[in-house]
């Protein structure tokens, strides 16, 4: 089976590499010159609503998904019009528009955030108005690793923010004083069938995603199967979903917030290509292709961390035990995603210890 991959970049290959041992190839439609996964499958170099393009992509492969949300509705529909195309448009449609997103949330009973739609200076005023301050102003549409977002903390914060954002569809959104940030991945196979893999702590830095630990028994589990549930079903999803929350303080441990969805795989589950029986990777791949979906559950304790920028030598990574490195091919640059580790371990005092090595190995990169 050939599978179109709209967009090349570190999640389009890993999902190659996670394909090639149940006999897929990969045909990747991506406008990027030095597109990172393109070395592992053919590469349609071209804009995506290119319309030559998007006949040879279709034209050459069995079926389509995405690596990257950010591709245009009407190239997802010229798609999904002559092939299957999964998750459907309308997964892309909703993840691509914070309003959008939270609008369903809302519709589909899953707690949000206060949030009102901002189009002018005076609509800004107004939101403050209404859901006060601190707030975080944001873009509706193509912000992602803290870009595209202003927090307000006090009037004199508006003016700034609208000189940065401003001119643009925004959303303004209750500060959330949260507990921790959690994601559930979700997959769903064709069938219907669905599993889940364990909530996910993440930790940011500068709006990055820096480390995410998946959670052996989070008391928030069964809320946020519930809440992807509700999602994948109200839209028809198939494929990996990840769900990303806000815990904001509250009895019983907490209270889930929605943040957000991406319909595709995720950085926050890039830990189960080692830590999980089945990767998300694998999972997706088996969903769309209508295969049974592969067991979730985790192996053990372990923890991903991104490299931000530049990675560690490969001799002081693979000289801690339990490290498993992915470079993605990427050229080294501030606050790029070059790669991350995945640390395994028997027990929670093993990966502490081993983390912490990673950890410094890591820091001393950044510094």
């Amino acid at each position: 089976m050939k599978i179109g991959i709209l967009g090349a970049g570190q999640l389009g290959r890993m999902l190659a590499l996670a394909g090639y041992p149940l006999d897929f190839d990969f045909v990747f439609l991506d406008p990027a010159t030095e597109a990172c996964a393109a070395p592992l499958g053919a590469h349609i170099h071209a804009d995506y609503v290119d319309e030559k393009a998007l006949a040879d992509f279709c034209d050459a492969v069995d079926l389509a998904t995405y690596e990257f949300e950010n591709v245009p509705a009407k190239t997802a529909e010229s798609i999904a019009a002559r092939i299957p195309l999964l998750p459907a448009p309308v997964a892309l449609t909703v993840g691509q528009d914070r309003l959008s997103e939270k609008s369903l949330f809302d519709k589909l009973g899953i707690p949000v955030p206060r949030y009102m739609p901002v189009a002018t200076r005076e609509a800004l005023d107004l939101a403050v108005r209404n859901i006060g301050l601190p707030a975080v102003l944001k873009t509706r549409r193509l912000g992602y690793d803290g870009k595209g977002q202003a927090v307000l903390r006090k009037p004199e914060d508006l003016d700034t923010a609208w000189a940065k954002l401003g001119g643009q569809a925004l959303i303004l959104e209750a500060f959330v004083p949260f507990e921790r940030e959690v994601s559930c991945l979700a997959v769903r196979g064709q069938d219907g069938e669905m599993r889940f893999y364990p909530v996910v702590e993440n930790v940011h830095r500068d709006g990055i995603l820096r480390t995410a630990t998946p959670q052996a028994n989070d008391p928030l589990q069964r809320h946020a199967e519930d809440y992807a549930r509700r999602v994948c079903e109200h839209l028809g999803y198939v494929g990996v979903l990840a769900f990303e929350f806000f815990v904001a303080a509250g009895p019983d441990g907490g209270q889930l917030l929605a943040n957000e969805i991406a319909p595709r795989v995720h950085n926050s589950g890039h830990w189960t290509i080692e830590g999980a029986v089945c990767s998300q990777f694998e999972n997706h791949l088996r969903a769309i292709a209508g295969l049974p979906l592969g067991s979730t559950a985790l192996r053990g304790p372990s923890v991903m961390v991104n490299f931000i920028g530049d990675a560690p030598k490969n001799t002081a990574l693979a000289a801690i035990p339990g490290v498993h490195i992915h470079h993605y091919g990427k050229t080294p640059k501030p606050q790029r995603k070059v790669g991350h580790a995945t640390v395994t371990a028997a027990s929670d005092a093993e990966l502490a210890e081993r983390l912490a090595q990673l950890q410094a190995l890591v820091a001393a990169v950044e510094s």
